[in-house]
């Protein structure tokens, strides 16, 4: 019998050793008792060196408090836990050199916790299995963040790198649902850039170009992390700015247009300047799609371009009015 006992250990011990996974038993003292050559070769841990000693003793920079009371609660349940990389991506520090990481980094983890019955019936050691899951880690990373770059690209403007028409739009229809469900103010600027037909036709396409995204970065040095900032189409340009009324937006649209005004554009050895004119639609309840709200601040960018160009025009209430009159 105990000749019998002795093969079926060893025959164990050859499994522990020649399994692709790290494999730690330990008593409810965290004694190790076992530590399996995976483990080993992973740590550089010699089996003599940690056999009858506290895991955490040992092991440097392992979570310590958080396996403890993964510990006590498999333990405590008397269940087999399990932890995903995706909660805790590294357990033990552990390098991997996987030919799909391209070189040395971490070591993406799994870790199943088993509690273990003796003779007695006592739960008294656990069982710990570490499962190098780097590849699926890194497959999976990769997909989600190629799956955020083309849903980046799907809503932002290529030239500008501001939001797109299209997804301007979506959020210009969010904010009107939160002005009218909360009736908090938030105001609507539209701009383009004045006389920009003249610009292509005499410095051609690509200064063009160039004008549209100086004026975008202008854009994005002067609006708030909060504002929503989109290419309309061709060189127009749309603003959302939450919670603000119309005599703040009017302070925003006089210090874009200074700035478009000082700035200049490299064209070959020269430089040219440019001007934009704006309009300025506080959000008003009596507005029934945000189209309406649209069209009121396109009619004041209209009106600031038959003024003169260069200018910022507020919706008054008269147009308001009107505005709501047509949306009705």
């Amino acid at each position: 019998m105990n000749q019998m006992n002795l093969a079926d250990f060893h025959l164990t011990l050859q499994v522990m050793d020649n399994i692709d996974a790290g494999v730690v038993i330990l008593d409810r003292n965290y004694t190790v008792i076992a530590w399996n050559t995976f483990m080993q070769a992973y740590s550089g841990i010699n089996t003599d060196r940690i056999m009858g000693q506290n895991l955490f003793d040992v092991v440097d920079d392992l979570p310590k408090a958080w396996l403890k009371n993964k510990i006590e609660s498999t333990f405590k349940l008397r269940m087999r836990s399990f932890t995903s990389w995706e909660d805790r991506p590294q357990i033990f520090n552990f390098q991997n050199f996987s030919p799909i990481s391209g070189g040395s980094c971490l070591m993406y983890q799994n870790m199943t916790l088993t509690p273990l019955k003796a003779l007695s019936g006592e739960y008294s050691h656990v069982c710990m299995t570490i499962t190098d899951v780097s590849d699926i880690a890194k497959n999976k990373t990769h997909l989600r963040e190629s799956n955020e770059q083309l849903t980046h690209l799907s809503m932002t403007d290529r030239l500008t790198q501001l939001y797109n028409r299209g997804h301007w739009e979506s959020c210009l229809l969010e904010e009107f649902d939160r002005c009218r469900q909360l009736q908090q103010p938030a105001t609507l600027i539209m701009f383009d850039i004045d006389h920009f037909k003249k610009v292509n036709d005499t410095y051609g396409h690509v200064t063009g170009d160039g004008v549209i995204r100086t004026v975008a970065s202008l854009l994005r040095r002067t609006k708030r992390q909060s504002d929503i900032a989109g290419r309309y189409g061709g060189e127009e340009f749309g603003v959302i700015l939450p919670n603000t009324t119309a005599d703040m937006g009017l302070y925003f649209t006089e210090r874009l247009r200074d700035r478009v005004q000082s700035a200049a554009v490299s064209v070959d050895v020269r430089s040219i300047s440019v001007t934009i004119s704006l309009g300025v639609s506080e959000w008003h309840s009596g507005f029934r799609t945000y189209e309406a709200w649209l069209e009121n601040a396109d009619n004041a960018l209209y009106q600031s371009k038959q003024n003169g160009r260069n200018q910022t025009t507020v919706s008054n209430s008269a147009a308001l009015e009107r505005a709501v009159m047509a949306s009705s």
